[in-house]
């Protein structure tokens, strides 16, 4: 059918964009373009490094999720006009979201979510902000130190939450008998730690947490390193990438016990146990003796968490006391479920919290290279501490950061792009109006709708059309408008053709 007449001014302006784009300089510009897209994960990891030596710490582009990081100079704005300066970093260990770390950042939260909901756990929220006595009752010494917490106006003391186990535990009391069990929660939140920071470690972080609550058994923590796993396959990690260590608080209590360390020093010693990977055998030898802990004891503790097998676990305890049936019965779950070569027992791993009970487990980079994943465990008398009913309770923690430095590390970040569906232009101002309408029209439709708000040339369009990665363009041209219909360009396809407002 022949093309009316009055439709070759734009007609005109898409030839010759399309003929633009099939120039040399313009395939150039598109390989240039390719070769951004894969400098973009060392630009990120750049600007984390920055932000990690400014808060005091070595590398570390375990934000998580890139982010706006402080620049070399000073940061301050002002100085030009004579006002006081201002300093436009953010504070120390903190971050900024711009639109493609925030992309990221909701990539991952979405994974979260989603192996949660598979798994049929319900999402929960609490504040940031929390009472202190929350932490400083059973949270271990390490973490109560670590707080940001000060005095309200109202004398009260207060917290930013530098993890969600005791929040979930204070929802829990407030239930009361009124909850159904086993309840089956998850939750995603920004915690707070005033740290040294490191690659994979921030004052500020966010956090997914999953807790069973109700279920005494092993077949809770087995169900909960299932969803870990699941996690980590949706991602493209494999048993070859990351393990799970897994070992029981009741190994340590086993041998102090044997030794005749009072059980009040339990505490403070799983604190020293789980820093062995960090700090020298002789300083971990040290901290034990400082807290009363004799040298044959010292010795007994140390060779008891170098055990690399259950089996040499009960034939060190003499027998199959509850740690070792916790233990076998959590390996043949895990066979079970068909994750055991995601598994490793590791008598060492204690966590450093102190109202673990039962089997803990931890995430780790098999390469060796980086932090701990995650981790968790068995908590089952956290809610006594608070003034509560005890409740056998089971769960984890999974930080935003380390995962997505590994992520980096094996080249499984995904290219997330701003998702557009269309691009509406205006060609000339009188028809501004007329481009708002054809917008609020695709809108109400359910399309994702980038307008243009200012007077822009048909080169400028296109190129915003690809940054936005908008699937059409949709040109408001006199003649086809005075016909009700647009111009449409596929840029896909590059086809182009006019459409009427009905059918768009």
């Amino acid at each position: 059918m022949a093309r009316p007449a009055g439709a070759h001014c734009c007609l005109r302006a898409f030839s010759s964009l399309r003929a633009v784009a099939s120039t040399p300089a313009a395939l150039a510009g598109r390989q240039l373009q390719r070769g951004q897209q894969v400098a973009a994960q060392q630009q990120r990891r750049r600007r984390c490094d920055h932000t990690a030596a400014a808060a005091g710490g070595g590398p570390d582009n375990g934000a998580g999720v890139a982010t706006q990081e402080r620049k070399a100079g000073s940061g301050k704005i002002g100085e030009a006009s004579g006002r006081g300066m201002v300093d436009i970093n953010p504070p120390r260990g903190t971050r900024d979201f711009f639109p493609e770390d925030k992309r990221l950042q909701n990539w991952l939260f979405d994974e979260f979510a989603a192996v949660s909901r598979l798994f049929g756990f319900e999402q929960i929220d609490f504040p940031v902000l929390e009472s202190e006595e929350l932490y400083v009752r059973k949270a271990g010494e390490e973490i109560t130190d670590q707080l940001y917490n000060f005095e309200d106006k109202g004398g009260r003391r207060v917290t930013l939450r530098p993890e969600l186990t005791p929040s979930l535990a204070r929802l829990v009391l407030q239930k009361g008998k009124g909850l159904a069990l086993p309840a089956k929660w998850f939750s995603i939140g920004q915690c707070w730690r005033y740290e040294r920071a490191t690659r994979g470690r921030r004052r500020e972080h966010y956090q997914w947490n999953m807790d069973v609550i109700g279920v005494p058994g092993v077949e809770a923590e087995a169900e909960l390193l299932s969803a870990i796993v699941t996690f980590f396959q949706r991602l493209g990690l494999s048993s070859a990438d990351v393990g799970l260590k897994v070992s029981s608080r009741k190994v340590l209590q086993a041998v102090l016990q044997r030794y005749g360390v009072q059980d009040t020093s339990f505490g403070p010693v799983c604190v020293v146990v789980d820093k062995m990977e960090k700090i020298p055998r002789e300083k971990v030898v040290e901290e034990l003796a400082a807290l009363g802990v004799a040298a044959e004891a010292i010795e007994g503790i140390l060779q008891a968490l170098a055990l690399r097998s259950v089996a040499e676990l009960e034939e060190v305890l003499g027998g199959e006391t509850p740690a070792v049936a916790d233990l076998r019965r959590l390996f043949e779950l895990a066979a079970a479920y068909g994750y055991s070569d995601w598994l490793v027992f590791d008598a060492s791993v204690v966590r450093g919290l102190a109202y673990y009970t039962g089997v803990v487990f931890e995430g780790f980079d098999r390469a060796g290279v980086l932090r701990a994943i995650c981790g968790g465990g068995r908590y089952d008398r956290l809610l006594g501490t608070f003034g509560g009913e005890d409740q056998p309770c089971a769960g984890f923690g999974f930080g935003d950061a380390v995962v997505v430095e590994l992520l980096m590390d094996k080249g499984l970040l995904p290219q997330l792009r701003h998702e557009v569906d269309d691009l509406v232009m205006p060609q000339e101002e009188g028809l501004r109006d007329a481009a708002t309408s054809v917008a609020q029209r695709l809108r109400a439709s359910g399309r994702r709708v980038d307008l243009v708000l200012e007077a822009k040339r048909m080169k400028w369009a296109f190129k915003q059309a690809e940054r936005c990665g908008a699937a059409r363009l949709v040109l408001v041209a006199p003649e086809e408008w005075s016909r009700g219909a647009v111009r449409v360009k596929d840029l896909a396809s590059r086809e182009e053709k006019d459409v009427p407002l009905d059918q768009l």
